[in-house]
């Protein structure tokens, strides 16, 4: 008797599992694939369409404000010259930096 009351209390829990999760599923709207969307991010348009802005990465070169500038480029910012030009003190593939021309 106790194995049969105790067979009744599982199905049963099952039963109720199965009907449970059949009635969260059916509740979803339609069209989302069965995804639940809790979580909403707002992002600024400009995230959108920084990727068509973006230059090609520079293998060889300085970068200032976002731009990119090869050697021997000159630039003026507050004031001062800067031109890009090589590191002496420094071996390897991008050994380009900014220094104050006079």
């Amino acid at each position: 008797m106790r194995r049969y009351s105790l067979f009744v209390v599982v199905a049963l829990s099952l039963a109720s599992g199965l009907a449970q999760a059949n009635g969260r599923y059916q509740s979803m709207p339609q069209g989302n694939n069965g995804v639940n969307t809790d979580v909403v991010v707002d992002m600024p348009p400009e995230a959108w369409t920084q990727a068509e802005r973006r230059q090609p990465d520079c293998l060889r070169c300085c970068i200032f404000e976002n731009r990119n500038y090869t050697e021997g480029a000159v630039v003026k910012s507050e004031g001062v010259l800067l031109q890009c030009v090589r590191d002496v003190h420094s071996l390897g593939t991008n050994n380009l930096i900014w220094k104050i021309v006079k």
